[in-house]
Formats: structure tokens, C-alpha cells, sequence
């Protein structure tokens, strides 16, 4: 597949692909590039209804200009934490956004909750997301509110009194139970359909199908989270009573043993 950056008429050719409602994969076929490609350069842009060619290629052109000074005067991206490569971590946390918008988010929550993910404490106030960011409160706090509402962020009291906005494992189990909630009570619902709509009916029959589909991924799906939760906490516990790799084990001579 050819390399370098997508050009003008490469972006004319996506947005008439987004017209036509092409899938990424055969606009990207068209251009003989990766599917990942325009996936983010259609996501980065305004998303399948709001990609324009003209506005995407000027933004990023704005980009490559902004980026050339630091280049040119040798600037190095700010260094990162365990020798992590900034350019590598920017473009994966861009990948990881792009995958969460496709799962339902909008760009803020997405960019909020990757930010969260990809942190080593797993954790972040207000202040740092807005500053890591560089949005305003009030998008945060949005994001947050919604991103809580799912289960999939927490809050929490430092010890400076800062509320902090946490992911962790727990977490993903309390959300895959508040997922479970939610399919139950699409089953109650469907089987009352049952009733009002008159058992046997083309209808009542097809909310029956519902009801026992999603029954059953229910029952499983909160069978498998049980399971993840215990199997991994047991883990978690016997690698922390694990003694450490100085210590001697008991097949080792010791001091005493020696008679030094």
C-alpha cells in the first residue's frame, strides 16, 4: 500500500464515499490505503457526517505547521514516565479514542476515558484532565457525569480532599453487572409485551425470542464476570505472597545453617 500523508484529492475521494455511505474498508480499498487510516482521519475530522475534504486537509496542514518550529529548533516532545516514546503513546491514545467512538462515545468521553485508562496511577482530577486535554471544566465534568452514570468511572477523595476520577478492575466488574441489569430488564419488558400483544402472535412471538436471546447472555454474562473477578483476585493474592527474589527459600542455605 503506498505510504505518506493523505492528499487533498485522496480526502475529496473519502468524503464522496461518506456520501455514499461506503464502509471505511472499501474507501479505503479505493485508495489502496490501511482501513485504520481513514478510520482516523475521518474521526479526527468530524466523524461520517461531519467530514468535510477542504476543512480536513486545512486542519491538517494547521498541524504540520504548528509541529515544524519545535522540529526545526530541535525540541524534544516532553519525556515521558518508564521511557515511554511520546510520538508512539499519542498515536496509540489516538487509536484508542477512534475504537471507543466506534463503540458508542462521543469524542470527549472517548479522549476522557482513554486518558484515564492509559494513566499509571489510574486515576486523574479535574485539573489534570482539563490541562492533558486542554478543554474546558465543563467538558470534563460532562464526560465525567456521563462516563459514571455506566459504571465505568468512580470517584474519589485524595488525601489533599481533590476529587479524583479512577478506573480500575473493580470497575470494569460493576459495569459488566450494570450491563446485566439493564439486559434483565429488557427481558421483563419484552415478556410483558407477551401478554399485552397476546400470546402466539407473529409479535408476542418474536419479543418471546428476544426475551429468551437475551436471558441467556444475561445469565452468562454475569456468570462470566463472577468468574473473571475470582479467578483474578485469586491471582492478584498468590503473587503477593510470593516471597520476594532476595529472600532465601527454604531449599537455601542461610547464615545460621552455614555457621557464618
Amino acid at each position: 500500500m503506498p505510504g505518506g500523508r493523505l492528499t487533498q484529492k485522496d480526502r475529496q475521494q473519502i468524503a464522496l464515499g461518506l456520501a455514499d455511505n461506503l464502509p471505511y474498508a472499501e474507501i479505503a480499498r479505493r485508495l489502496e490505503r490501511p482501513t485504520s487510516t481513514i478510520t482516523r482521519e475521518v474521526m479526527r475530522n468530524g466523524g461520517p457526517t461531519g467530514y468535510r475534504a477542504d476543512l480536513a486537509h486545512r486542519a491538517t496542514e494547521r498541524r504540520t505547521a504548528r509541529r515544524r518550529p519545535a522540529a526545526a529548533q530541535g525540541v524534544r516532545p516532553a519525556d515521558l514516565p518508564h521511557g515511554r516514546d511520546p510520538v508512539a503513546v499519542a498515536e496509540y491514545e489516538e487509536q484508542f479514542t477512534t475504537v471507543m467512538m466506534q463503540s458508542g462515545l462521543t469524542k470527549m468521553m472517548a479522549r476522557v476515558m482513554v486518558s484515564l485508562l492509559i494513566a499509571d496511577t489510574g486515576s486523574l482530577t479535574a485539573a489534570e484532565l482539563v490541562q492533558r486535554l486542554q478543554v474546558s471544566p465543563a467538558s470534563v465534568s460532562k464526560s465525567i457525569a456521563f462516563l459514571e452514570s455506566q459504571a465505568l468511572v468512580r470517584r474519589e477523595r485524595d488525601e489533599r480532599r481533590r476529587e479524583r476520577y479512577v478506573v480500575d478492575e473493580d470497575l470494569w466488574y460493576q459495569s459488566m453487572i450494570a450491563s446485566v441489569r439493564s439486559l434483565t430488564q429488557q427481558v421483563e419488558l419484552a415478556r410483558q409485551g407477551v401478554g399485552v400483544l397476546g400470546p402466539g402472535t407473529p409479535a408476542a412471538v418474536r419479543l418471546e425470542n428476544v426475551a429468551r436471546f437475551l436471558d441467556f447472555v444475561a445469565e452468562s454474562l454475569a456468570r462470566a464476570a463472577e468468574q473473571a473477578r475470582d479467578i483474578l483476585s485469586t491471582k492478584a493474592e498468590a503473587a503477593s505472597d510470593e516471597p520476594a527474589s532476595d529472600e532465601p527459600t527454604s531449599d537455601e542455605p542461610t547464615a545460621d545453617d552455614t555457621g557464618s
